[in-house]
């Protein structure tokens, strides 16, 4: 069976979009993904009834409430545990997808969030703020996890041709997921003081679906042949995971890139940051994933509920604008997915970085301007709109999807450890930073993130390559060129023996050695 399957359809590795690939990219998204934008939203709406519960909580224990600083540094630690405990998921994906494999440990994470929703659903019933902040920690943990797993789970099981479609799939989710909390935390239906507690534990109700549908599913084919070397069980994944096409084609891709790590375990993160012959690759990764967070998006959403009442917005209409500017992030992360593979992966981050760092810039103005110039109100509801577009239709999901693709199956662990914790350490310092920012510069502390968002962009234009419905082995040899081309740079003696790289990762192209054209035999 095996061999009739690896005879088929030699040829170009490109596939159509199976059921089994929406049906995977949909559980992995909406039972994983969806739950940290849920989990950002979800404290905001019923913020004065979990504040409410602590004081009741400490009267009743020690006779006396808490006062205003105290109950808002508790508030503000059941927010701000949750990137705590994202941080700390982020640096054990390497380990779990090495040990349990990428939809191994994205199905043994749901236990996570059922122990999550337990301690926040059951909190006031055992008047226990420190089960509401634990269970953020907890489902922190989970999310950091998951923004790296689903990601290099969904990148692995997709075609070339697909791969930027179905990689954005997981922030789509995230977006619907804050978009889910803010209707939800309408007073109308979940936003009363009883409901709470049912509100916050909601969470388990996607991962339950995940947890009953998911297993199902194979492993990525990637995992199964290059780290486990279990021919068979791919054929099987692939058998699953696409209609009557080249499968050999696919399988002689993956077992090139096998080849050339034949002698390479997989990476740790030291490791990975001490070989040279991937500096680009995670310097690219540092970049656009501390630019991702350091971009303002956080700020904007902190200062959105300001400038909408800046803008003429009666107070009570508020929440309804907000949930607004959910249905634009949804909209964005639609648009961002069905045109990357029509426009490629350059286009959406650099134009997104830019159309953020312009807004940036109109912000600012029209914040200095807007008590002088009445209409100018008006414009910076329009920056709102059009950063939080910006971050969605490109810089949301890409850079999880690039650090997928800049990297092979040995690094990758390692490279999505690396941008994961940057991103959440990026996320938690501009948090903390942002007050005592707006504070010290006013207006202008947008004018940072715009400098920020400027300057990635043209990191990207200049530095990460198209990788567009190309193999990982042909991403890696753009890099090795250019490693390639600043080696022959440097190297100024003429008898110096050149070295070419395939891949990137030490072998040899072709296994042969290359003198410098310069060099004579005598």
């Amino acid at each position: 069976m095996a061999e009739e399957v690896l005879i088929l359809s030699p040829g170009k590795i490109t596939s159509h979009l199976t059921s089994s690939l929406l049906a995977v990219a949909f559980l992995t998204s909406f039972g994983s993904s969806m739950l940290y934008g849920y989990n950002l939203a979800v404290v905001n709406s019923p913020a004065g009834y979990i504040k409410d519960f602590y004081n009741r909580t400490v009267v009743s224990r020690n006779g006396t409430g808490l006062n205003e600083e105290a109950l808002t540094l508790m508030y503000s630690l059941t927010v701000s545990v949750f990137g705590i405990g994202g941080l700390i998921g982020s640096l054990m994906v390497g380990t779990l997808v090495t040990k349990f494999g990428r939809k191994g440990t994205v199905v043994n994470s749901t236990v996570l969030v059922f122990l999550a929703g337990s301690f926040m659903g059951f909190s006031r019933i055992c008047s226990s703020p420190e089960m509401v902040i634990f269970g953020r920690f907890i489902t922190g943990i989970h999310s950091g996890i998951s923004l790296s797993v689903v990601p290099m789970y969904l990148g692995e099981i997709a075609p070339k041709n697909l791969r930027g479609f179905l990689g954005l799939m997981p922030s789509i989710f995230i977006c619907a997921g804050v978009f889910l909390a803010q209707i939800l935390g309408l007073h109308e239906l979940l936003g009363k003081e009883e409901h709470w507690p049912l509100f916050l534990s909601l969470v388990v109700v996607p991962t339950f679906i995940q947890l009953m549908l998911l297993p199902w599913f194979p492993e990525s084919p990637r995992y199964l042949l290059i780290e486990k070397h279990n021919v068979h069980a791919t054929i099987t994944a692939l058998k699953w995971y696409r209609a009557k096409c080249n499968i050999q084609a696919e399988i002689e891709e993956m077992q090139e890139e096998q080849r050339s790590l034949s002698s390479v375990e997989t990476l740790s993160v030291w490791q990975l940051i001490l070989d040279h012959t991937v500096r680009w690759q995670v310097l690219s990764v540092v970049v656009i994933n501390i630019g991702m967070q350091l971009s303002g998006i956080d700020a904007i959403w902190f200062y959105t509920n300001d400038i909408f009442e800046n803008a003429g917005i009666p107070a009570p209409e508020i929440q309804y604008t907000t949930v607004g500017t959910g249905a634009i992030e949804i909209v964005a992360g639609l648009i961002g997915c069905f045109t990357i593979e029509r426009l490629g992966r350059r286009p959406l981050i650099i134009g997104g970085f830019a159309v953020m760092g312009m807004c940036c810039a109109g912000i600012t103005l029209s914040l200095i301007l807007q008590t002088h110039v009445p209409f100018m109100k008006y414009v910076s509801v329009g920056c709102v709109v059009g950063i939080i577009a910006g971050f969605c239709i490109g810089p949301a999901g890409v850079p999880f999807l690039i650090t997928a693709e800049l990297f092979k199956q040995s690094h990758r662990p390692a490279a999505y450890t690396v941008g994961g914790s940057l991103n959440w350490m990026s996320n938690f310092t501009i948090g903390f930073i942002f007050p005592f920012l707006q504070r010290s510069a006013g207006s202008y502390c947008y004018l940072v993130f715009c400098v920020i968002c400027v300057s990635v962009a043209i990191y990207v234009y200049f530095v990460i390559p198209e990788t567009k419905n190309k193999t990982f082995v042909e991403i890696s040899q753009m890099f090795a060129t250019k490693e390639a081309v600043e080696e022959s740079q440097a190297l100024t003696h003429p008898d110096q023996l050149k070295l070419k790289k395939m891949n990137g990762y030490g072998s040899l192209e072709n296994g042969s050695l290359e003198f410098d054209s310069s060099s004579s035999c005598p």
